[in-house]
């Protein structure tokens, strides 16, 4: 890995090239083939105030690069600041690359197809279904199977009404109730 620590405006001295080769040296924790970082620190005076800015290039082999640029009032600050916000684009990186599996769609396609088989699943399909004898035998009035679905939670009811008419009353989404 390459180092280049540079200061613009900025005299690096010992103890800031000491904290920037150990914020650097944390990155190497998610082996990533870092090629190179290069850390430039620049003084600037704006409206008659001193602030720092710390700018961090770290160049990845075969990924893009990350480029973090962090201002703030104290030097040391932004460069803990800008070391915590390049650890964690490059734990995003890494979790990345770690997590997702790179199997194309043909693959997973073969590989769920080969655990099943398709007379069984047909079999279970069948066996699921089961037949329910309704209780059509005798005519109901509106307001009892009314007062009937309103006391459970089903969502509708079939009965034959007083002309031994088949009828269905569901609930609507409105809240109130339909009767087909």
């Amino acid at each position: 890995m390459n180092i280049s620590l540079t200061g613009r405006q900025l005299e690096l001295t010992e103890p800031i090239k000491a904290h920037m080769n150990s914020s650097i040296d944390t990155l190497s924790k998610f082996n990533m083939d870092i090629i190179s970082v290069n850390v430039v620190a620049t003084a600037q005076t704006k409206k008659g105030k001193e602030h720092s800015m710390v700018e961090f290039a770290i160049h990845l082999a075969h990924k893009n690069s990350i480029i973090i640029k962090q201002n703030d009032d104290d030097l040391y600050a932004a460069i803990d600041i800008a070391t915590d916000r390049a650890q964690k684009a490059m734990r995003r990186m890494h979790d990345r690359d770690i997590g997702h599996h790179k199997d194309g769609i043909n693959e997973a396609k073969n590989e769920a197809n080969s655990n099943i088989d398709l007379s069984e699943a047909s079999e279970a399909l069948e066996d699921e279904i089961v037949p329910v004898e309704l209780d059509l035998y005798k005519p109901r009035e509106v307001e009892d199977v009314l007062n009937d679905l309103k006391e459970t939670n089903k969502m509708f009811e079939i009965f034959l009404d007083n002309e031994d008419k088949t009828r269905v009353l569901y609930k609507r989404n409105d809240g109130k109730f339909g009767l087909y």
